[in-house]
């Protein structure tokens, strides 16, 4: 079991992109999963923010949270039209996770979501079809065809 991760950090693209290289350990799906939430942050609290992410490790699943200091903006689950050019991210979010939610504190709000854990060892794998080799990913315990684009 992995020891908790917390990263201390202001709102902005860059500290985005260091999110993801910090958690590259923990699999793309919570890497995504931070980014879309550390986004939400810039896009609809603010940049420059102060935020907090944490990832602990328990029963299984792994725990991402993102914390910020305005308990005012709450996300929101919306159905994006095909040619809308934001609004997929929780979207995104409530199909990779087991669960995901958001806690409110006087002072801020934490938006957090559960995923599995991840297995040891990497996130692509060699899955044999008929025909040939072809290169899968494990989605939540269960081989997925990275080639067929879902």
């Amino acid at each position: 079991m992995r020891p908790p991760l917390t990263l201390e950090l202001l709102a902005t693209a860059a500290a985005v992109a260091g999110v993801r290289r910090a958690l590259r350990d923990y699999g793309t799906d919570l890497q995504l999963c931070a980014s879309e939430l550390v986004t939400n942050v810039i896009r609809h609290v603010g940049e420059g923010v102060p935020v907090t992410v944490r990832v602990s490790c328990d029963g299984g699943r792994t725990r991402l949270e993102v914390t910020d200091s305005d308990p005012r903006v709450r996300p929101v689950l919306c159905k994006a039209a095909h040619d809308d050019e934001s609004g997929r991210g929780l979207a995104l979010l409530d199909a990779l996770t087991l669960r995901w939610g958001v806690e409110q504190g006087p002072g801020s709000k934490t938006v957090w979501c559960e995923l599995p854990a991840r297995p040891s060892g990497r996130d692509a794998v060699v899955v044999r079809y008929p025909g040939g080799d072809q290169v899968g990913a494990v989605r939540h315990g269960r081989p997925h065809d990275a080639t067929a684009g879902g």
